[in-house]
């Protein structure tokens, strides 16, 4: 099954005249009208100067009226708009759009298109020209800030002969969603540097352990000390004597992403919010899990579980990835952790990784989300994961120079130390808990992932 592509599809239509009249006096008209306007000083001494000026009038007006019947109608211009790459939060991409002139006079022409501000904060702006039966292409930039579903609007054209005496108004309906993913660059990057500093070392260990794991490897004859459930009736009553099945360590294990998008998770650091690093992280784990052989899933929530992919592996597993990590949003309200805990241990039975991505509400109760990440440990492997704060840690290592930066400075540490005290004890139940800064979360989960596989921990 092929794959569509993920820049947004092009769209074009015809031009239709923008207001209730679309056409207006051009520039050029306005200059010559005040030209003529000066032979009213003379006409103080002189009435013959006035009849000048209505004369001067009346050839101008003539000049504009011909001028805006030659101006091609507004049905005779086709506008395109083509995204030439993918949209990717803090990638530069393409815009460019095509004007094609169906009537018979060459013009002028002013373009506006109306992108949302998360793509740049002014609406780009081109001047171009085309001739009679030609089209021209123009193109601008965006920096997409925001993930998700955006909308962009209309294609706004004002358009004039050489003259420029007269000129009309037209906007083309290029109405169209388009969507913003995560950032494929960072996450490509982040994959192949780890996959090649220790992918060899990894499958040397882990492919060819017998005896470990459930995954079946061959058959041998049976042994003494082989456990009787490893005995492959079928292959004994075949043969005539007890048969046993070998064992190799599993090279496709189930792997869980679970996404906090809480309140919490809408703090900007650098630019971006935590969620943001987040799906980064998420999306490049994922690819060097499912290149490793292992089946990933995701479950994002907020209140309520918003995405949910059932654990596989392949080509579309990862596009539906793509498309479920781009539309995922914080929220304004506190996450529910312990529903997002049922609804994973409902849907995961078997033995797995769970990389929990969120971070830690500063209240004097322990968080919900210690409690509810707690659960999961009884049948699987946890790696818990909380965003750290900059400002926080070098807050608490400050040095204070006055009574109130030492209260600062305090109250820095204590939550700190607590923060340090919750993730000891996830550890203390067998998780693998760590804080890390939203800069370097990719590489160290990453790290983390490759450690898990290689010491066989699940």
């Amino acid at each position: 099954m092929s794959l569509a592509p993920l820049a947004p599809p092009a769209v074009s239509a015809t031009m239709r005249a923008r207001g209730r009249v679309g056409f207006a006096f051009a520039r050029r008209f306005v200059l010559f009208w005040a030209l003529g306007l000066a032979w009213t000083i003379p006409a103080f001494w002189s009435i013959t100067f006035l009849y000048a000026v209505a004369v001067w009038n009346t050839v101008l007006l003539a000049a504009w009226a011909l001028d805006l019947w030659r101006l091609p109608r507004p049905a005779q211009i086709v506008a395109h708009r083509r995204w030439m790459t993918p949209l990717c939060i803090g990638g530069p991409a393409q815009v460019e759009l095509q004007i094609r002139n169906l009537g018979a006079t060459a013009i002028e022409c002013s373009l506006l298109d109306e992108v949302p501000t998360e793509f740049r904060a002014e609406a780009p702006v081109a001047h171009t020209s085309v001739n009679a039966g030609d089209e021209v292409n123009a193109a601008y930039d965006v920096l997409p800030r925001e993930r998700g579903d955006l909308e962009v609007k209309d294609l706004y054209l004002k358009y004039r002969t050489h003259l420029q005496l007269a000129e009309r108004w037209a906007v083309a309906g290029l109405k169209q969603t388009v969507r913003v993913y995560p950032n494929f660059e960072r996450a490509k990057g982040n994959t192949i540097y780890l996959t090649r500093s220790r992918r060899i070392e990894l499958e040397k260990r882990l492919l060819r352990r017998r005896g470990q794991g459930r995954e079946f490897e061959s058959l041998r004859e049976y042994q003494p000390g082989d456990e009787f459930r490893d005995i492959c009736w079928t292959a004994t009553a075949r043969r005539g004597k007890l048969v046993t099945k070998v064992h190799q360590i599993e090279r496709s294990q189930p792997v869980w992403i679970v996404l906090d998008s809480g309140r919490l998770m809408r703090i900007r650091s650098g630019g971006f919010s935590k969620l943001d690093y987040c799906v980064d992280a998420a999306l490049s784990l994922a690819g060097l899990a499912m290149h490793s052989g292992d089946r990933v899933g995701l479950l994002a929530y907020g209140r309520r579980v918003n995405q949910r992919i059932a654990v596989g592996t392949g080509a579309t597993q990862l596009r539906d990835f793509v498309e479920q990590l781009a539309v995922v949003r914080a929220e304004a309200a506190e996450a529910n952790h312990m529903r997002a805990a049922s609804s994973l241990l409902t849907m995961q039975k078997r033995r797995a990784l769970i990389v929990w991505l969120t971070d830690l509400a500063e209240t004097a109760m322990t968080p919900e989300v210690i409690e509810a990440a707690s659960q999961t440990l009884s049948r699987h492997l946890l790696l818990f994961i909380v965003m750290g704060d900059a400002e926080l840690g070098e807050a608490a290592a400050a040095r204070a120079r006055n009574v109130e930066q030492m209260y600062h400075s305090a109250a820095a540490q204590e939550l700190v130390y607590r923060r340090e005290l919750l993730l000891g004890k996830l550890r203390e139940r067998g998780a693998l808990a760590l804080e890390v800064a939203p800069g370097r979360l990719s590489p160290t989960l990453l790290n983390h992932y490759l450690s898990v596989k290689e010491r066989n921990l699940l």
